[in-house]
């Protein structure tokens, strides 16, 4: 690998540092945008639960855990400290509190697409800077061939380095983001079935 590298010359390294970045918010995602911690499905029916119990069932207390518990949690909790208001301040406060959760699931996502985008950029880069370097080694009176080599292989492996670390990133980034939209949608309906409930236009 490392002979790699070293054939591979400088350009490599902004490739090397954008692959660790990418890696690292790629298992950071994986673990976050995990089912149980976005849209628990057994959270509506627990807080329907609550409120069976009347206002003595929403204390602060209870709250406060419900909004640890999970992104759906948060949403809940916005809408239950408005009980007793309109429906509409209601549904105002819960898409309030529903926007702040969207923000937090796209948590590195933009760095994630842009990973994606500016690496075959900087494979470019090294390519260009290997295909100087190989015309570099024909003068008037011949060619250097370990120079001619040397272009070829920085021009090849950054080539190479920049699609190795664009594929997988745009991979993850739209199955990140596949995976969030799909969440939101669920918070939205789950947050509207609670909201109907309070307001006895739903049993379940």
């Amino acid at each position: 690998m490392w002979e790699i590298i070293k054939a591979a010359g400088w350009p490599i390294w902004p490739l090397i540092f954008a692959s660790i970045v990418a890696v690292a918010i790629i298992i950071e995602r994986l673990l976050a945008l995990r089912e149980q911690q976005i849209v628990p499905k057994a959270l509506l029916p627990e807080v329907q639960n609550w409120l069976s119990q009347g206002r003595a069932g929403v204390t602060a207390e209870a709250l406060a855990r419900l909004e640890k518990h999970s992104m759906l949690g948060t949403v809940f909790a916005s809408a239950l400290k408005n009980l007793g208001a309109p429906r509409e301040v209601m549904k105002e406060a819960v898409e309030e509190s529903g926007r702040a959760v969207a923000h937090k699931l796209e948590k590195y996502l933009t760095t994630l697409g842009t990973i994606a985008t500016v690496a075959p950029l900087l494979g470019l880069l090294g390519t260009v800077i290997g295909m100087v370097e190989l015309f570099g080694a024909f003068t008037a009176t011949g060619h250097d061939v370990a120079q001619f080599a040397r272009g070829i292989s920085v021009a090849l492996y950054n080539t190479a380095g920049g699609i190795v670390v664009a594929v997988p990133a745009m991979i993850f980034y739209r199955h990140f983001r596949g995976k969030i939209d799909g969440f939101i949608v669920e918070m939205e309906q789950e947050a509207v079935k609670l909201v109907e409930i309070i307001h006895g236009e739903r049993k379940e």
